[in-house]
């Protein structure tokens, strides 16, 4: 059982884009989604630097479109999908639940508005490496900080603002390493609520379908089987926790045998190598892997 998996904010580089371009379809593609976006993903993706491409208006659409491309430029047919935070876009174009255009827009959308709410108040996030999670939860919660992503493979986000994430890393949780992470703000958390409404609005005018695949939720790892259920909970995701331990739960007790990371691959694959031992991975980071990626499903 195949599922294909779509990686999140953070997961862009500078130029990760530049060998995939020589694929005229694949360039075609984005040259064509850039004007969907009002940004020239092109540039974005090859010259730009970190900080131009850490800009939340411009990483997530530039994800978004960087894993559809790959898709369909892949040409698999998976059993499952699912998304990571801003990954549940391309994962629900993937599904059938919007289309890609659709996606693009709503991600567009998504990318400004929280870029605004991000500017509100000076908020962030550090990743907890290690530690018991009873440990590390409460620790979080003790300093009044929100567990943005949960992981698993020992691996918890926590959200809040600086002053807050400040006192959290002088008192880190016992056999734990707190290592602050390079974002805009404090992301799937209650600091991100104005986006949630900008993005509600924008998705009324939305008629999703019910998905051709299984498709799983970041809410809390279940299969969602109406497309407008989907977009409800993506929405309402915006300012809550992603529950990536809970999607990978649920691919295991599915039985799932084989990961396909779309590209930028590599963040989500190493998570599944850790919880999901025995499953197959592959990622996409450059054409070459993409022989390596159907040659699982032989």
């Amino acid at each position: 059982m195949l599922v294909i998996v779509a990686p999140g904010q953070g997961a862009q580089t500078p130029g990760f884009l530049s060998p995939w371009l020589e694929i005229p379809e694949f360039r075609d593609r984005i040259s064509a989604w850039s004007e969907i976006v009002e940004l020239d993903l092109v540039t974005y993706g090859t010259t730009a630097g970190a900080d131009e491409i850490r800009d939340t208006a411009v990483a997530q659409p530039l994800l978004v479109a960087a894993a559809l491309a790959s898709f369909e430029t892949l040409g698999v047919r998976p059993d499952m999908v699912a998304g990571h935070s801003v990954g549940e876009l391309a994962a629900a174009a993937i599904a059938g639940v919007l289309t890609p255009e659709q996606s693009l827009a709503l991600v567009r959308e998504r990318g400004r508005a929280m870029a605004k709410a991000a500017a509100v108040t000076e908020t962030g996030m550090s990743a907890v490496l290690g530690g018991s999670e009873e440990d590390v939860l409460a620790a979080i919660s003790k300093h009044g900080l929100t567990p943005a992503n949960r992981n698993g493979a020992g691996q918890i986000v926590a959200g809040g603002t600086r002053a807050q994430l400040e006192a959290f890393a002088a008192e880190p949780p016992e056999k734990a390493r707190v290592r602050p992470l390079a974002v805009a703000g404090a992301f799937h958390t209650v600091h991100m609520a104005p986006a949630v409404d900008h993005l509600r609005a924008e998705a009324a005018a939305l008629t999703p379908a019910d998905p051709s695949v299984t498709l799983l939720s970041n809410s809390d790892g279940a299969a969602v089987a109406g497309g407008g259920e989907f977009l409800d909970r993506l929405v309402n995701q915006v300012a809550n926790p992603v529950r990536w331990d809970a999607c990978m739960a649920t691919m295991a007790e599915r039985g799932v045998t084989a990961v396909i990371e779309l590209l930028p691959g590599g963040t989500l694959t190493g998570l599944a190598r850790r919880a999901l031992p025995g499953v197959k991975t592959v990622a996409l980071k450059t054409p070459d892997d993409l022989d390596t990626a159907r040659e699982v499903l032989k």
